[in-house]
């Protein structure tokens, strides 16, 4: 018999007096459920999950909840009323008699970075979250929803949220848009489409094609549907699916873009500024040479950027992670002229028209038209490129609907201002783009056109990011900022940068290789040589170990998919999520080791 739900939705409507927002949603959250609920900006997502926490009531239907389930959450906006610290704030989350239990405040407060001392109003809205997650964690709930937990965390900070979230026992529900998150966490999916809550019995990583079908599916019953809703389905098949099958041309030339970078950073250390001269007004965009700065602490002088070099041409996208604090804006700054080096020197070509992403959003006046945002002037052509565009046909290249030209900004949702917001970005006479932190509160959707667009710009990316997959999907390198000045750049995404990194690791662990380094971080190349007998036999082997570990991954997933499992034998169950765990990281390594021999297959026939 299957086990009682801890919260449950049944026949839920939400209305807001309006049109439904979504109708007839059933819900139920059982312990040791890890799911994530996906959908486009303004599906209702975030409703569902204050629905959930009983924060709102339906306008129809139920909500049930055990007695005595402790639900944990982590909304959108967090309510600080009535408290004036970080640690009054995070430890409020305890449960009844459990105020001794401070040391887990102490311990999320220093795992999140976050001083208990300070008062909450001081605090900026990233670290306002931050808060809020960490007062959802120490409460020890039976079910936890969460709304974004990864934005405006760092990349270690999320690897440990994932280890928490990965060893909760009780009922969980994300809404994220963090693909390599969801990848290690979601067993199912619920996705919010058009009023509907679809559910997908199996793993994020299999949700896309999935997806794929069910486009499919409704395409053929489209027929049956009126004029509006048909082409709202053709909008979306052609809008999501057909990118992401155009996805497979740019990761091609995306491999080609990463070679060339490698060989440009493996011989970087010979490069000299007088080298470049010609290069002033061609390829060269910047270089900076043994550059270090250093800002004075409460401790004394320290380095945030120190005997860094790096040469960066056109065409190249740039990826740049590390800690939050560790100096990833001071080398973004120093890089493009806006901060001068103590030491050494960058140098810039003159050439240079930069657009930098505004993520919050102040370039959009709110009364103004989307028509009136991209021509200011009057009319309804615009230039892109060199080439004049009638503004619908551009905007439409933006998921937007023809109808929606002369509608005010402040009726779009948030992922509708951003995709905006690109459209304007890409529509300015650029050569060098700066991104710090865009993927934050994007959706899928959003997070996809943004790829696409930054995959096909023209001139020089510089990203800031802590979205794993968005980087593995998009840069031709990566840049390591550890801190104490310790910075190293890489070819590749982030997935290269760990299986490059040597040990022992400072920040974040390396898996794979460990290839010598330069002083400035630059890897060597290696001696080329014949791949061995072994190695070939490896390599030869792997495709098959590959798709036997798939194959078991989804057998172990079917079985964990019984939500009686657990009531029925704890223990059985914990065997299986152990043994899915350790064959999810046989996979990723026997991946990383594919790519790893492939690529330096491919090497030495060069």
């Amino acid at each position: 018999m299957a086990a009682p739900p801890l919260i449950a939705l049944q026949g839920v409507t939400v209305t807001f007096g309006g049109t439904p927002l979504f109708e007839g949603v059933d819900l139920p959250i059982t312990r040791g459920d890890k799911l994530t609920l996906v959908g486009r900006n303004g599906a209702g997502k975030s409703t569902l999950l204050r629905l959930l926490a009983g924060e709102i009531h339906p306008d129809g239907g139920e909500r049930f909840i055990q007695p005595g389930c402790r639900i944990g959450t982590l909304p959108q906006e967090p309510d600080i009323a009535g408290f004036k610290t970080v640690q009054d704030f995070v430890a409020a989350g305890l449960a009844l008699g459990d105020e001794d239990a401070l040391h887990r405040v102490s311990a999320v407060l220093d795992r999140l970075q976050l001083p208990g001392d300070r008062e909450l109003a001081l605090l900026s809205g990233g670290k306002l979250r931050r808060a809020a997650l960490g007062r959802a964690l120490v409460s020890q709930p039976d079910v936890l929803l969460l709304d974004e937990p990864t934005n405006h965390l760092d990349l270690p900070t999320i690897e440990w949220l994932e280890s928490e979230l990965l060893a909760f026992r009780g009922g969980l529900l994300l809404i994220s848009h963090d693909r390599a998150f969801l990848n290690r966490l979601a067993r199912n999916v619920l996705w919010l489409d058009r009023g509907r809550l679809r559910v997908a019995e199996r793993p994020f990583s299999e949700f896309e094609t999935w997806q794929a079908d069910q486009f499919a599916a409704d395409e053929l019953a489209s027929h049956k549907l009126d004029r509006k809703i048909a082409s709202e389905l053709l909008w979306m098949r052609e809008g999501i699916s057909a990118r992401r099958t155009r996805n497979m041309g740019r990761v091609r030339s995306l491999q080609q873009l990463r070679r060339d970078r490698s060989a440009e950073i493996r011989g970087g250390k010979q490069v000299k500024l007088a080298v470049s001269e010609a290069d002033t007004g061609g390829r060269l965009v910047l270089e900076a040479e043994k550059v270090s700065k250093q800002f004075q602490t409460s401790s004394g002088l320290r380095y945030m950027v120190k005997d860094f070099s790096t040469r960066i041409l056109r065409g190249d996208r740039v990826g740049l992670i590390g800690r939050n604090g560790a100096g990833k804006t001071t080398l973004l700054r120093l890089l493009t002229g806006k901060l001068e080096p103590d030491q050494g020197m960058v140098r810039l070509a003159p050439t240079l028209e930069t657009a930098y992403f505004d993520q919050k959003r102040e370039s959009l006046p709110p009364d103004a038209t989307l028509r009136q945002v991209l021509c200011p002037f009057g009319g309804d052509a615009i230039v892109v490129d060199g080439k004049s565009r009638h503004v619908a046909s551009y905007l439409k290249d933006f998921l937007f609907d023809t109808r929606a030209l002369d509608s005010p900004v402040r009726s779009l949702s948030g992922g509708e201002r951003n995709r905006l917001l690109l459209a304007k970005l890409f529509a300015l006479p650029s050569n060098l783009l700066i991104m710090d932190e865009p993927t934050n509160d994007l959706d899928m959707d959003t997070l996809d056109l943004l790829q696409e667009v930054l995959s096909e710009y023209k001139g020089t990316l510089l990203l800031v990011s802590h979205d794993r997959d968005f980087l593995d999907r998009l840069v031709t390198s990566t840049i390591i900022v550890e801190g104490d000045g310790v910075t190293a750049e890489y070819p590749g995404g982030y997935s290269d940068y760990r299986r490059q990194r040597p040990q022992p690791a400072v920040t974040i662990p390396a898996i794979v290789t460990k290839p010598s380094m330069t002083p400035q971080g630059l890897v060597q190349p290696k001696a080329k040589r014949k791949l061995g007998y072994k190695e070939q036999r490896e390599l030869d082997q792997l495709p098959a170990r590959i798709d036997t570990l798939g194959g078991e991954i989804t057998a172990l997933t079917d079985r964990l998919a019984d939500h009686a499992l657990f009531a029925r034998d704890a223990a059985a169950f914990g065997r299986l999520t152990a043994d899915l765990e350790a064959r999810t990281a046989a996979l990723a390594a026997a991946e990383e080791r594919w790519l790893e021999l492939e690529a330096l297959r491919e090497d030495l026939e060069r």
